[in-house]
């Protein structure tokens, strides 16, 4: 009997067991087209993804490219004013008894107005549009070249070639490092790189087809011809440089209903102007700009005095501009990685270094060959490391201050690197000019000038460390910054 009553029991424990199962496999079925439909839910908001991404990505490579030729021509042409300095003072008429510092002007004026005007520049890109403001530019280029082409006095060439041009130039440079940061992130320092390496090429290429055009048709038909040349290249450019879209919500959130009116005068971010990290970046943008284009524009010059010919010493300014060009992208790739506070420390350290050990012995009573190999040296060093802060010093300010804050202080720092540039670069062509003497063999003419480079570019190596400092007070200290 027990065993008898013990059948009904595992029976209805069966039964039961296979009752409480059976929802289980009718659960599952009925589960599974929801999955189906999330994955599917997944899928088309994946697919929806995939164009923005792809629209963003082709505008990245679009806006890189755009940068890129505005800094070969605007940029580049003005790295290359080294060839028209050594042609004009070897003319008369419109330079006869003109000093090398008076002829200097006219490039001086050019280079440093390119970055003065940054505040105007940069809030005229954020009023009316990048590609408006550049547009502008590229017309203004080409008309400064071309009233050059008819100057009869030195101050004409100063007035077109180099206030007028410098304006222009602001206008084409400004938009493109202002708004190209906004597109990149973790690749900034590389991206950058891949744009200002356009001054170094064009360097490279202007340079050479300068000098080659100037011999074959002249100065005058040569500027005539990079006018027109110009206008093209800045005008194709223009037409694909805009905003980060984040950038226009928030240009719209800083200044909401306002309308496009007058000058728009610029306004920067007082509360970061008035900290030790602005301050310290500030010494350091202009010491370094005050040294930077000093070798640049007198390397020409100077390698006549080692005993290179005139074609030869053009050739300093070529090589330096390919150094500009490699190194620009090779260190702005190590930047990423290491960090772009750091490497601005690394390369400017090593520009000073440069040229204290290698640029000033070149000018000791020392062989020709010694002296032409330190020479060398020098140039290929300093076309890297100097270079290397242009397109670092953005991607730097973006880090330490943010790429919501850049656009509102670049302006202003560029401007005082501007003025670095306008009194700096002056000063050394006076003094270059005030030992103008030869003795035992020895080339003493630019000794005060390359004192004065290095002394400065180690005053912007102590500047750019103290923002390097402030960073790590502020976020804590890493070694990755």
């Amino acid at each position: 009997m027990r065993g008898h009553s013990s059948l009904p029991i595992a029976t209805n424990n069966a039964t039961s067991i296979s009752m409480t199962s059976l929802p289980v496999p009718d659960t599952r079925p009925q589960s599974l087209p929801d999955s189906i439909h999330n994955v599917e839910n997944l899928s088309t908001s994946t697919a929806a993804q995939s164009p923005t991404i792809r629209h963003r990505r082709r505008q990245q490579a679009l806006v890189i490219l755009s940068s890129l030729i505005l800094t070969f021509t605007g940029c580049g042409l003005n790295f290359a004013f080294g060839v028209y300095q050594s042609l004009y003072e070897t003319l008369s008429g419109p330079f006869a008894d003109a000093s090398p510092a008076s002829i200097d002007l006219i490039g001086t004026l050019a280079v440093s107005l390119m970055t003065i005007g940054a505040p105007f520049a940069s809030a005229w890109t954020k009023t009316y549009s990048p590609r408006s403001v550049t547009l502008f530019g590229g017309l203004l280029f080409a008309a400064a070249n071309i009233a050059a082409s008819f100057g009869q006095q030195l101050w004409h060439f100063v007035l077109t070639q180099g206030l007028l041009l410098g304006c222009a130039t602001c206008l084409t440079y400004i938009p493109a490092v202002t708004v190209a940061p906004g597109w990149f992130d973790g690749r900034r320092g590389l991206a950058m790189g891949v744009i200002l390496s356009g001054t170094g090429l064009g360097g490279v290429v202007w340079a050479p087809l300068l000098r080659y055009l100037n011999a074959s048709i002249g100065f005058r038909n040569t500027l005539r011809i990079t006018g027109v040349a110009s206008f093209i290249l800045i005008s194709a450019s223009a037409l694909v440089l805009k905003w980060e879209p984040s950038a226009i919500l928030q240009h719209a959130r800083e200044a909401p209903g306002a309308r496009r009116r007058g000058l728009n005068l610029p306004r920067a971010n007082w509360t970061i102007v008035r900290s030790r990290a602005f301050v310290a970046h500030a010494c350091g943008a202009i010491l370094q700009a005050a040294a930077y284009y000093t070798p640049v524009y007198f390397f020409s010059s100077y390698a006549q005095t080692l005993g290179y010919s005139d074609t030869a010493g053009a050739n300093f300014i070529a090589l330096s501009n390919a150094c500009n060009f490699a190194g620009k992208i090779g260190l702005g790739y190590l930047a990423d990685r290491y960090g772009r506070l750091n490497a601005l420390v690394l390369t400017t350290l090593l520009s000073a270094v440069a040229t204290l050990t290698l640029w000033l012995p070149s000018s000791a009573p020392l062989g020709a060959e010694a002296r032409q190999g330190l020479f060398i040296t020098y140039t290929c060093l300093y076309g890297v490391t100097a270079s290397a802060y242009v397109s670092l010093f953005p991607t730097a300010l973006a880090e330490q201050f943010g790429i919501q804050n850049f656009a509102s202080i670049n302006g202003l720092l560029y401007m005082i690197r501007g003025i670095g540039t306008l009194v700096g670069t002056p000063v050394a062509g006076a003094l270059i000019r005030g030992q103008s003497v030869m003795a035992m063999g020895t080339v003493v003419s630019f000794e005060k000038t390359i004192l004065m480079v290095g002394v400065l570019l180690v005053g912007a190596t102590v500047a750019v460390s103290w923002a390097r400092a402030e960073n790590g007070v502020q976020t804590g200290w890493k070694w990755r910054a």
